[in-house]
């Protein structure tokens, strides 16, 4: 009997260590990984420091096909083109490690950028390496950084990803021309709603 206790005692403290829950990076945190190099849909190997301009850098974890990737498709677009317009560096990175050899392959990233009229980056994140470091666990999922490389805003895009027509505040937006104007970001974490990032 005590050597079945033992037995499950120790199988328990095995799954304990197995599970090893990825940490949300912080609000106020450096970011992370900057200097890793990923495969870009122009062919380059750019890092998230090379992405960086000015005024900061927009780090959004997505993907080809989940449904709320597509019902932000727009969305997306136009905080993008937003972002660039105030010198504000856009990556958006595709951390499915899991589906590389199918819907999100670089093949297909490349075509699901060329059909939404990308202006751009968009990159392979390889074994999740960045997703890992960032704590993400969606598609879509945001991550905003100042200029001086300091984590601003986490969360969604706005107030209703499954319903454009219902979006009571922009929340990327918002933080975005706070962080722009010199204020402290009002809404610093909203929740993101998506598809888990597919890892290994």
């Amino acid at each position: 009997m005590r050597k079945i206790i033992t037995s499950f005692s120790l199988l328990a403290v095995i799954s304990l260590l197995a599970f090893n829950p990825i940490s949300e990076l912080p609000i106020g945190a450096e970011m992370p990984k900057a200097d890793v190099k990923m495969k870009d849909i122009s062919g380059k190997e750019i890092s998230l420091k090379d992405a960086k301009n000015t005024n900061g850098l927009l780090v959004m974890f997505s993907c080809n096909t989940c449904p709320y990737v597509i019902k932000n498709q727009q969305r997306t677009n136009e905080i993008c083109k937003f972002a660039l317009e105030n010198k504000i560096g856009v990556v958006l990175v595709n951390s499915n490690e899991a589906q590389r050899d199918g819907d999100d392959s670089y093949d297909a990233m490349k075509n699901y950028a060329q059909a939404q009229g990308f202006k751009w980056y968009y990159a392979i994140d390889k074994n999740s390496e960045l997703a890992d470091a960032f704590g993400a666990n969606r598609t879509p999922e945001n991550f905003l950084f100042n200029k001086n490389g300091k984590l601003v805003y986490h969360g969604a895009i706005d107030d209703n990803p499954s319903d454009a027509g219902s979006v009571n505040r922009k929340h990327l937006q918002e933080a975005i021309s706070e962080m722009l104007n010199g204020k402290d970001v009002s809404v610093k974490t909203s929740r993101s709603v998506g598809c888990s990032i597919k890892r290994v």
